[in-house]
């Protein structure tokens, strides 16, 4: 079996200045994303790059030798090289898959590759429980996470999303404040495909939660420009939703 070669760009800023957010991802928010993965079957080499040493690690060759890169982003979106970019988005463009996480709707790949410099929000930060809605049962992102699924804390967006319509919708979020927010959406551009997903707030554990790392797993598949869902490979589907018309408590 072909394995996916995988490359995550984090910022690794907030992790070195705030204690408290380097007590939730002591190794940075790289390697909980990492350790999601490792473990897969259908996983190969895992390379990070921070924005310290992104020149170095996201190279021509190393970017070729990738199928899926992850991009999590927050503050210091305008200090990301733009040679880098631009291999980035060439090579998305030429087939590798692309995962935006959180707040790299605000990176310089993601604008460039929805050609849009806004992809502005509504946001606020007040602990609110999360409600994360599948909208598209069937999708390979969803793939085994039922119709809904709850993430307790999280930082709110809100629409209006400022993003281009996405070729598929996959979730849609409400959190406790009575924002609702797009925060599944499925792109293709040129031979790739890209797919933003909006939780995982530095302050959160949120990337070590089971149906995130779910999705996270699914995403790099789906994006994967030859791999297909495990799932979906033995011929199954979505799981059947869990809560039946029930609201999640």
């Amino acid at each position: 079996m072909r394995k996916i070669n995988v490359a995550i760009y984090n910022e690794f800023y907030h992790e070195q200045h705030n204690a408290k957010i380097a007590a939730v991802y002591p190794q940075g928010i790289h390697q909980a994303i990492a350790d999601a993965l490792s473990p897969e079957p259908d996983v190969g080499d895992i390379v990070v790059a921070t924005l310290d040493n992104h020149r170095d690690v996201l190279t021509q060759e190393r970017l070729d030798n990738t199928d899926v890169l992850f991009w999590w982003g927050h503050v210091k979106h305008g200090d990301v090289d733009d040679a880098v970019v631009k291999r980035v988005c060439a090579r998305v463009n030429a087939g590798m898959g692309l995962v935006v996480l959180h707040s790299g709707h605000g990176s310089k790949v993601f604008h460039d590759l929805m050609g849009t410099n806004t992809g502005s929000l509504r946001w606020r930060e007040s602990d609110d429980k999360c409600i994360v809605w599948v909208v598209s049962q069937g999708h390979p992102v969803a793939e085994g996470l039922g119709e809904c699924f709850v993430v307790p804390g999280e930082e709110t967006y809100g629409e209006q999303f400022s993003i281009p319509e996405p070729d598929e919708l996959v979730f849609i979020s409400w959190f406790e404040g009575g924002e609702v927010f797009r925060s599944g959406c499925a792109y293709r551009r040129g031979a790739g495909k890209i797919f933003y997903y909006q939780n995982g707030h530095e302050t959160y554990p949120v990337y070590y939660q089971a149906e995130v790392r779910t999705v996270l797993k699914n995403a790099m598949r789906w994006t994967c420009p030859y791999q297909r869902s495990i799932a979906y490979d033995l011929g199954g589907g979505n799981a059947p939703p869990k809560h039946g018309n029930k609201m999640p408590q």
